[in-house]
This record gives structure tokens, sequence and C-alpha cells, in this order.
């Protein structure tokens, strides 16, 4: 690869790119440096950022097993594990090893015949080119040349290159992966990187075990990022990746733009608060001691990241699995208000406004008024409710039943045919079409299930009351 004689190089200290990891370590960088924005980190600045984590580095890779620093080596391994800091023959003398990644950082020469060619994330000048060793998400050490034959490797300039090592500050690490976001938001980049700088410091004084939040996900962090920015429409994506010379692999999530809105409405209306505050609890998992070994807040911020892979869980799904979990408590309020967030969320995220309340009724008169038991007639509903051929047959038989019962039947072939159909939000229709008419089924005094303790009823009331999307749960959900 040889010196680059095209366009003009950039020559900023630091550059904000495209690339979703130096783009995460550069806001790393700008927070480490104490600067606003990434236009006034100077090269002192990146001078000082070079010297901490040179000796935060050195310290986690010399660190004796089982200590607090010794976590942070994890993560580095993580990222980096062909480096002079991680691999399994470093050096243990300190003064040696800082010495190997202290190179890592030198400043890129000039002149005296010096090659300089275009870096490869920013276009700026570098007189360094890096191998994989030196650069996270790449193969494992099954092929350590992935490069073409008399290619020295990926030009990298200084402040690139301090801004893939800062990467483990501005992500969100385990001691096995590491997940960064990008967003159309600026100012959410950087929140989310600040929480993370700073969660990075707990963990290298306490460890991963002993750092409040330590088992919170990202994607929570991310959605308390870009509702402390109040952004508006918004994308987010979170990229969580992880090599650890094994099986590399990358994990892409994204958030539709309106998400920014959806949460700005649940949180200013009070119901619908409440329906969030009940998901979580829901989604709450506990060990046999009663520990919370799956957070409700983290689960449900979960659900509004949809994977590039399709292999992502609806947010209407959960929902709606809420809303038909016969054995949870059932109240009118807490029924109207977990409907009312479904239907938010297909009217802001989704663009729907479905009218269900016709071919809700029908199903709710055939359970009610039809022949046999209406904990039978309901099951023989729900058993064919998310398909649309099965279900059509359903609607016939019951729409027959009622008109030779002489009973009114409001629904018209236009109400049937967004639910019976196979094309894109049919099955979104489906789905709220069980809670609603499982809604108009209890407004009737129809019980299908059995009533719940008043304890139960007790820890309920109270945790709804709780803020949602929160690190911490409350006294009813134990500590995280």
């Amino acid at each position: 690869m040889g010196a680059v004689n095209g366009p003009a190089l950039t020559t900023a200290s630091l550059t904000l790119t495209g690339h979703p990891f130096q783009r995460a370590g550069a806001w790393a960088v700008v927070v480490l440096a104490g600067r606003p924005t990434v236009d006034e980190v100077s090269a002192a600045d990146l001078d000082q950022v070079a010297e901490r984590i040179v000796e935060e580095v050195c310290a986690a890779a010399t660190a004796a097993k089982g200590s607090a620093a010794y976590d942070w080596w994890k993560a580095l391994f993580a990222l980096y594990p062909n480096s002079k800091a991680t691999h399994s023959k470093r050096p243990q003398d300190r003064v040696v090893l800082k010495a190997a990644v202290e190179e890592l950082f030198v400043v890129d020469a000039e002149g005296g015949g010096v090659a300089v060619r275009s870096c490869t994330f920013c276009r700026g000048g570098a007189s360094v080119v890096w191998a994989k060793s030196n650069l996270p998400l790449f193969d494992t050490n099954k092929a350590l040349n992935t490069l073409p034959p008399g290619v020295p490797g990926w030009p990298v300039c200084r402040g690139c290159r301090i801004a893939v090592w800062a990467l483990p500050y501005g992500s969100w690490v385990t001691a096995g992966s590491a997940t960064v976001l990008t967003c159309e938001r600026d100012a959410a980049e950087r929140e989310f990187a600040e929480g993370n700088v700073r969660r990075a410091r707990r963990v290298m004084q306490l460890g991963f075990d002993r750092v409040l939040g330590a088992g919170v996900r990202p994607e929570l962090v991310a959605l308390r990022a870009l509702r402390a920015v109040r952004a508006e429409l918004s994308g987010t994506t979170l990229w969580s990746f992880k090599n650890d010379n094994q099986e590399p692999w990358l994990r892409v999530t994204r958030t539709r733009r309106a998400v920014p809105c959806f949460l700005a409405v649940v949180e200013g209306n009070a119901p619908l608060r409440r329906a969030w505050r009940l998901l979580e609890l829901w989604l709450t998992r506990r060990d046999k001691q009663g520990a919370v070994v799956s957070s409700g807040s983290a689960e449900a911020a979960r659900l509004l990241f949809e994977a590039e892979d399709g292999r992502s869980v609806s947010f209407l799904y959960k929902l709606c699995q809420l809303l038909n979990d016969k054995g949870r408590p059932r109240y009118a309020q807490d029924e109207a208000d977990l409907m009312g967030l479904a239907l938010t969320y297909t009217k802001e995220i989704l663009g729907m406004e479905p009218d269900l309340v016709p071919v809700a009724t029908l199903l709710a008169d055939w359970i009610e008024h039809g022949s046999g038991s209406p904990r039978g007639r309901w099951a023989e509903y729900y058993n064919v409710s998310q398909n649309g051929y099965r279900l059509g047959l359903l609607l016939n038989k019951a729409q027959n039943r009622l008109m030779l019962d002489g009973r009114d039947v409001p629904a018209t072939a236009n109400d049937w045919r967004p639910l019976i159909g196979q094309r894109s939000g049919h099955w979104e229709h489906r789905m709220l079409l069980t809670p609603t008419v499982s809604k108009i089924l209890a407004d009737r005094g129809v019980r299908l299930n059995e009533r719940v303790s008043e304890d139960e009823e007790r820890r309920v009331r109270e945790a709804v009351e709780s803020p949602i999307l929160s690190y911490e749960d409350d006294e009813v959900n134990g500590p995280s």
C-alpha cells in the first residue's frame, strides 16, 4: 500500500467518522479529555488520554487473576485478543509492557521520506500501519494475515489509534463483549459515552460483579441517553460484538425513528406509565431465593430494538402476551391502561390506528352467549387467533351462530379484512384483537381466570407507581 497521491488529507487531531467503533472511541476521548466537542480536542489532550490508556492497560495486563483490575483485562481481551497487552505471552514486567503499549500511540512521522498514507477511518495522514492484532472485530488467530501479499497493514492515524483503544471506555462492556451506539443525535452518543466512561472507572476499581448496574442491558442505557437529550425523531443503532479468538460475532439492533416520541408520550401520560410498569414487573425474572436475575426495565427496553437479522421479539407481541396472561391479576383499570399502551405503540411506531371493536364485539358475544362454557369458547378462539385463515373460519362460525340466535352482528366484511389477510400489518391487528376481546368480556363481568391473593394484589398496586426505565428496581423487585 503506497503513499496517497490524491485529495488533501485531513489534519484534525481527532475526527468523528461513520465507523461505529471508531466513533464510540472518539466520543470516549472527548469525554476523557473533558472537552464539549470533538473539534476542541487538541494534540495535548490526545497525549493525556493516550497516557491514561497506557497506564490503565498496563495495570490491567499485569494485575493478579481475580482482582478488580483483572476484570478490565478481560474486557480488553474480548476486543484485542492478539495485542501485546492481552496475549498469553505478554511480559509481566510493567515497565517492559509499558514501552510496548506506548508504541501503539506514537506520533505520526512527517518528512524524511516517510510514506504518509490515508487513514483507514478518517482519511487523515497516517505513517503507521496496523495489523489485525491491534484492531477489534477481525478474524480469529486461525487467520493471522488477512491482507493481500505485500500489503503492510491498515494505515491508522494517531487520533484514530487512540480512539480505537478508547473504545472500551465509550462502549457498554462486559467481561466478554462490547456494545456501542450510533444515533442521529450526537448529544445522545455523547451521553451514552459519558455514562460508560464513569462505569469503566468503577469496573477498574471494583470489578464487574460489584459495579452497580453491571447487569443492566445496553438497550436501557441507550434509551435513557435518548431521553436525557430529549431527542425527537431519531433512529438509534446498537452494535454488539466480541472477538475472543474463538468465533467472532457482531449483532446489530435498531430502533425506529419514532421511539423517542413514543417514550415521551408514555412518560407524559399517567395511565401509559402505569401500563409500562406493569410490563416491566411482568418481565422481571427471579431465582429461587427471590433475587432478580433479569431486570424488567432492561427487558422492556430491549423490546424496542429490532434485530437486523429478524431474530428479535416484538414489543407488541410481548405486550399482547401480558394482556392474555390468565395467571396475572386482572383489573379493569390495568386492562384499559395496557390496551392504551398497545394502541399508542401501533399509532406512534407502526403508524396504524385500527378499529377492532366491531370484530371484537362479535367474538365477545359468541364467547358469552354461544353453546358451552365461555372458557371453552375462549380457548377455541385463542387457538386460532394468530392464523388469518383459521380466524376467518371461526368468525364465520360465530357470525352464523349469533344470527341464528337472533342477535345483532356489528362486524362487516371491511372489519374482517385487516384480520384475516397475510399482508404486512395484519398480524399486528390479530395481536391487538385478542386483548380487545378480553377487555370487552371483562367489562361485561365474564371471568376467564381465578382471583389472585390480596398480597399479590397489594404488591402490584405499589410497584406500578415507580418510575419507568429505572436502573435500580424498587423494593418490590428486589436488588438488581
